[in-house]
């Protein structure tokens, strides 16, 4: 196994699918049309500052495995605010059901339960809050609005979207 310090994307260009880039005006789940998919960015000594200073959790994190690789795993791991988003590549929406990510994210879930931190599994326009019970699917959550999580104990019994500006 790889050193997350010693990790290149190589042939991986996934972010460049499923993220957005602003400055680019490139919506999320489309290829970026600098980018050549499996070779790189035509533009990368000039990208944007919001490529330039992204990094997959897979680039970064030595508890994720070669397994893990975007081009492999067809999933995207990034930290949001409140805990981890994995992006699914829209042509596999269900990579993250597969295993060995299935239990691995459920247990990040379970962890995530006692760190008041969530999972959220993006498929297209969908988002999917995980919890070690069960999953919400919140349909499109958009930038203006937030994920609330109703408990009982630690255990997330409901899960509703609402406007930030009404928080």
């Amino acid at each position: 196994m790889t050193s997350s310090a010693e990790r290149q994307c190589g042939d991986c260009t996934l972010c460049c699918k499923v993220m957005a880039i602003e400055a680019l005006a490139k919506p999320a789940n489309v290829w970026c049309p600098r980018c050549s998919p499996g070779r790189g960015c035509a533009i990368y000594a000039a990208r944007p500052d919001e490529c330039a200073s992204f990094n997959c959790l897979w680039r970064v994190n030595d508890l994720l495995d070669d397994r893990w690789k975007p081009s492999r795993s067809k999933l995207v791991l990034t930290t949001s605010d409140d805990g981890i988003e994995i992006r699914c590549d829209p042509g596999f929406p269900n990579a993250w059901r597969k295993e060995p990510y299935a239990s691995e994210i459920r247990a990040w879930a379970a962890e995530g339960g006692t760190n008041d931190m969530t999972v959220v599994v993006i498929v297209g326009q969908r988002m999917i809050l995980v919890t070690p019970e069960r999953e919400f699917d919140l349909g499109i959550v958009g930038p203006d609005e937030r994920i609330v999580r109703e408990l009982e104990g630690t255990k997330v019994v409901r899960a509703t979207v609402t406007k930030a500006s009404e928080m």
